[in-house]
């Protein structure tokens, strides 16, 4: 699968151990950055390009890695066909996936643990959308919302 992946300064120690192992996993990563930690840096300037690859179909789904994870998902939800939410158990990694077909994971750096995060991330890889016409029609209200606005 290919995985696009994100962290400022806040998460940028946590994505330096999620890389190789999404890659020993083999999937094939993009690192949108950053690509030193550098503690003036803004996480919408790594987390956009992520998002927007997500939205284009450029990687399968995202992962984005800031101090808590809360920013990473706010400004990852401002671009259109990106349902990105901050995750914090094994439930939601992979109920986020099959009911509201989210596409991009967001961990805190600060918050998360390196093996918390691995076993996040494979649920979240592993789940897939199931379609069902209630999940549709709850996509389709939001994809409205993204639409007017």
């Amino acid at each position: 699968m290919k995985i696009g992946i994100a962290a400022d300064h806040g998460g940028f120690a946590l994505k330096q151990v999620i890389h190789p192992f999404l890659t020993e996993a083999g999937h094939e990563v993009t690192d949108f950055g950053a690509y030193s930690e550098n503690n003036k840096d803004d996480y919408p300037d790594f987390v956009v390009p992520l998002a927007k690859a997500v939205a284009g179909n450029e990687v399968e789904r995202g992962i984005a890695i800031c101090g808590s994870g809360v920013g990473a998902a706010i400004v990852a939800n401002k671009v259109a066909g990106v349902r990105a939410a901050l995750i914090h158990d094994h439930f939601s990694a992979h109920q986020g996936v099959e009911d509201d077909d989210m596409n991009l994971l967001c961990l805190g750096g600060r918050v998360t643990g390196n093996m918390a995060a691995e076993e996040l991330i494979l649920a979240f890889l592993k789940a897939r959308f199931t379609g069902a016409e209630r999940h549709l029609r709850r996509l389709q209200k939001v994809e409205q919302l993204e639409h007017k606005h």
